[in-house]
Protein backbone atom coordinates (compact mmCIF):
# COMPACT_ATOMS: atom_id res chain seq x y z
CA UNK A 1 0.00 0.00 0.00
CA UNK A 2 1.45 3.42 -0.89
CA UNK A 3 2.66 5.63 1.92
CA UNK A 4 0.84 8.93 2.60
CA UNK A 5 3.91 10.90 1.50
CA UNK A 6 3.91 9.01 -1.81
CA UNK A 7 0.26 9.89 -2.41
CA UNK A 8 0.98 13.55 -1.63
CA UNK A 9 3.92 13.60 -4.05
CA UNK A 10 1.81 11.98 -6.77
CA UNK A 11 -0.86 14.65 -6.28
CA UNK A 12 1.79 17.39 -6.49
CA UNK A 13 3.24 15.81 -9.64
CA UNK A 14 -0.15 15.59 -11.30
CA UNK A 15 -1.05 19.16 -10.33
CA UNK A 16 2.29 20.50 -11.58
CA UNK A 17 1.93 18.66 -14.89
CA UNK A 18 -1.57 20.07 -15.46
CA UNK A 19 -0.42 23.60 -14.63
CA UNK A 20 2.56 23.30 -17.00
CA UNK A 21 0.26 22.17 -19.81
CA UNK A 22 -2.11 25.09 -19.22
CA UNK A 23 0.45 27.87 -18.76
CA UNK A 24 1.13 30.36 -21.51
CA UNK A 25 4.10 31.97 -19.74
CA UNK A 26 7.08 29.92 -20.94
CA UNK A 27 9.40 31.12 -18.15
CA UNK A 28 6.95 29.99 -15.46
CA UNK A 29 6.52 26.68 -17.30
CA UNK A 30 10.30 26.19 -17.31
CA UNK A 31 10.49 26.83 -13.57
CA UNK A 32 7.64 24.41 -12.90
CA UNK A 33 9.43 21.81 -15.02
CA UNK A 34 12.37 22.00 -12.62
CA UNK A 35 9.98 21.67 -9.67
CA UNK A 36 8.43 18.62 -11.34
CA UNK A 37 11.88 17.02 -11.57
CA UNK A 38 12.58 17.77 -7.90
CA UNK A 39 9.27 16.17 -6.89
CA UNK A 40 10.17 13.13 -8.99
CA UNK A 41 13.56 12.96 -7.26
CA UNK A 42 11.82 13.03 -3.88
CA UNK A 43 9.53 10.20 -4.95
CA UNK A 44 12.51 8.14 -6.13
CA UNK A 45 14.21 8.73 -2.77
CA UNK A 46 11.20 7.40 -0.90
CA UNK A 47 11.25 4.33 -3.15
CA UNK A 48 14.90 3.72 -2.08
CA UNK A 49 16.23 4.55 -5.56
CA UNK A 50 18.70 7.16 -4.33
CA UNK A 51 20.97 6.90 -7.36
CA UNK A 52 18.05 7.56 -9.70
CA UNK A 53 16.94 10.47 -7.49
CA UNK A 54 20.38 12.08 -7.66
CA UNK A 55 20.43 11.71 -11.45
CA UNK A 56 16.94 13.18 -11.77
CA UNK A 57 17.79 16.13 -9.53
CA UNK A 58 21.05 16.85 -11.33
CA UNK A 59 19.90 16.33 -14.92
CA UNK A 60 16.16 17.01 -14.78
CA UNK A 61 16.04 19.88 -12.29
CA UNK A 62 19.52 21.26 -12.97
CA UNK A 63 20.91 20.77 -16.46
CA UNK A 64 17.58 20.47 -18.31
CA UNK A 65 16.18 23.60 -16.64
CA UNK A 66 19.27 25.59 -17.62
CA UNK A 67 18.92 24.36 -21.21
CA UNK A 68 15.26 25.37 -21.31
CA UNK A 69 16.05 28.85 -19.95
CA UNK A 70 18.84 29.28 -22.51
CA UNK A 71 16.43 28.27 -25.26
CA UNK A 72 13.87 30.78 -23.99
CA UNK A 73 16.40 33.55 -24.59
CA UNK A 74 16.09 32.75 -28.31
CA UNK A 75 12.30 32.64 -28.41
CA UNK A 76 9.26 34.57 -27.20
CA UNK A 77 8.31 34.67 -23.54
CA UNK A 78 4.74 33.53 -24.12
CA UNK A 79 3.27 30.63 -26.02
CA UNK A 80 1.90 31.33 -29.47
CA UNK A 81 -1.85 30.82 -29.49
CA UNK A 82 -3.02 28.08 -31.82
CA UNK A 83 -6.49 26.70 -32.48
CA UNK A 84 -7.43 23.75 -30.31
CA UNK A 85 -7.12 20.41 -32.07
CA UNK A 86 -8.88 17.26 -30.92
CA UNK A 87 -6.62 14.70 -32.61
CA UNK A 88 -3.56 15.25 -30.32
CA UNK A 89 -5.76 14.81 -27.24
CA UNK A 90 -7.14 11.56 -28.64
CA UNK A 91 -3.65 10.23 -29.42
CA UNK A 92 -2.34 11.17 -25.97
CA UNK A 93 -5.39 9.63 -24.28
CA UNK A 94 -5.06 6.34 -26.16
CA UNK A 95 -1.30 6.18 -25.49
CA UNK A 96 -1.78 6.90 -21.79
CA UNK A 97 -4.52 4.29 -21.48
CA UNK A 98 -2.28 1.70 -23.19
CA UNK A 99 0.60 2.48 -20.81
CA UNK A 100 -1.65 2.21 -17.76
CA UNK A 101 -3.04 -1.08 -19.05
CA UNK A 102 0.51 -2.37 -19.49
CA UNK A 103 1.33 -1.69 -15.85
CA UNK A 104 -1.39 -4.12 -14.73
CA UNK A 105 0.93 -7.05 -15.53
CA UNK A 106 3.82 -5.60 -13.55
CA UNK A 107 4.62 -7.09 -10.12
CA UNK A 108 3.72 -5.08 -7.04
CA UNK A 109 6.28 -2.57 -5.80
CA UNK A 110 8.74 -4.31 -3.46
CA UNK A 111 7.43 -7.79 -4.23
CA UNK A 112 10.22 -10.21 -3.18
CA UNK A 113 8.88 -12.86 -5.57
CA UNK A 114 9.31 -10.65 -8.65
CA UNK A 115 11.55 -12.09 -11.36
CA UNK A 116 14.35 -9.48 -11.04
CA UNK A 117 14.48 -9.91 -7.26
CA UNK A 118 14.50 -13.69 -7.43
CA UNK A 119 17.19 -14.09 -10.07
CA UNK A 120 19.14 -11.04 -11.27
CA UNK A 121 19.36 -9.04 -8.03
CA UNK A 122 20.48 -11.97 -5.92
CA UNK A 123 23.12 -12.96 -8.48
CA UNK A 124 24.52 -9.43 -8.78
CA UNK A 125 24.64 -8.95 -5.01
CA UNK A 126 26.41 -12.28 -4.57
CA UNK A 127 29.03 -11.44 -7.19
CA UNK A 128 29.69 -7.96 -5.78
CA UNK A 129 29.89 -9.25 -2.23
CA UNK A 130 32.49 -11.85 -3.22
CA UNK A 131 34.52 -9.25 -5.08
CA UNK A 132 34.43 -6.81 -2.16
CA UNK A 133 35.28 -9.37 0.50
CA UNK A 134 38.15 -10.80 -1.49
CA UNK A 135 39.40 -7.30 -2.48
CA UNK A 136 40.44 -8.84 -5.75
CA UNK A 137 38.71 -7.71 -8.92
CA UNK A 138 39.82 -10.80 -10.83
CA UNK A 139 38.42 -13.16 -8.22
CA UNK A 140 34.82 -12.16 -8.91
CA UNK A 141 32.68 -14.24 -11.22
CA UNK A 142 31.72 -12.87 -14.64
CA UNK A 143 28.50 -10.90 -14.88
CA UNK A 144 27.14 -13.33 -17.46
CA UNK A 145 28.11 -16.79 -18.55
CA UNK A 146 30.87 -16.49 -21.09
CA UNK A 147 31.28 -12.75 -20.47
CA UNK A 148 34.66 -11.17 -19.83
CA UNK A 149 33.25 -8.48 -17.54
CA UNK A 150 34.36 -8.61 -13.91
CA UNK A 151 32.79 -7.08 -10.82
CA UNK A 152 34.63 -4.07 -9.42
CA UNK A 153 33.92 -4.83 -5.76
CA UNK A 154 33.13 -1.33 -4.44
CA UNK A 155 31.73 -0.93 -0.89
CA UNK A 156 28.46 0.65 -2.09
CA UNK A 157 26.34 -2.01 -3.77
CA UNK A 158 24.49 0.46 -6.03
CA UNK A 159 27.69 2.12 -7.23
CA UNK A 160 29.31 -1.27 -7.68
CA UNK A 161 26.49 -2.60 -9.85
CA UNK A 162 26.40 0.60 -11.91
CA UNK A 163 30.16 0.42 -12.49
CA UNK A 164 30.13 -3.30 -13.28
CA UNK A 165 27.03 -3.71 -15.44
CA UNK A 166 25.67 -0.27 -16.39
CA UNK A 167 28.75 1.32 -17.92
CA UNK A 168 27.55 1.53 -21.54
CA UNK A 169 24.14 3.06 -20.89
CA UNK A 170 25.63 5.48 -18.33
CA UNK A 171 28.15 6.55 -20.97
CA UNK A 172 25.28 6.99 -23.44
CA UNK A 173 23.42 9.25 -21.00
CA UNK A 174 26.54 11.37 -20.54
CA UNK A 175 26.91 11.59 -24.33
CA UNK A 176 23.31 12.82 -24.68
CA UNK A 177 23.87 15.55 -22.06
CA UNK A 178 27.13 16.57 -23.73
CA UNK A 179 25.42 16.77 -27.15
CA UNK A 180 22.62 18.90 -25.71
CA UNK A 181 25.17 21.21 -24.11
CA UNK A 182 26.99 21.69 -27.41
CA UNK A 183 23.69 22.38 -29.18
CA UNK A 184 22.65 25.06 -26.69
CA UNK A 185 26.08 26.69 -26.87
CA UNK A 186 25.91 26.84 -30.68
CA UNK A 187 22.43 28.36 -30.56
CA UNK A 188 23.51 31.03 -28.08
CA UNK A 189 26.62 31.77 -30.10
CA UNK A 190 24.55 32.30 -33.25
CA UNK A 191 22.22 34.59 -31.32
CA UNK A 192 25.12 36.72 -30.09
CA UNK A 193 26.43 37.10 -33.63
CA UNK A 194 23.03 38.28 -34.84
CA UNK A 195 22.89 40.89 -32.07
CA UNK A 196 26.31 42.28 -33.03
CA UNK A 197 25.11 43.09 -36.54
CA UNK A 198 23.58 46.59 -36.62
CA UNK A 199 20.21 47.20 -38.32
CA UNK A 200 21.93 49.35 -40.99
CA UNK A 201 24.39 46.56 -41.85
CA UNK A 202 21.55 44.03 -41.88
CA UNK A 203 19.59 46.15 -44.37
CA UNK A 204 22.66 46.44 -46.60
CA UNK A 205 23.18 42.68 -46.47
CA UNK A 206 19.54 42.05 -47.43
CA UNK A 207 19.76 44.58 -50.26
CA UNK A 208 22.94 42.99 -51.59
CA UNK A 209 21.48 39.51 -51.46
Amino acid sequence: MPLPIEIVLFIFLLTTAVVIARLEDLFAAAMLTGIFSLLSAGLFTIMDAVDVAITEAAVGAGVATVFILCTLSLTAKREYQQPTRILPFIVVGITGAALIYGTLDMPAYGDPDAVPHGHLSAKFIEIEEKAFLSQDKHAAEPAQHGSREKAVGLPNIVTSILASYRGYDTFGEAAVIFTATIGVMLLLRTRRREKKVSPHDRDQMETTS
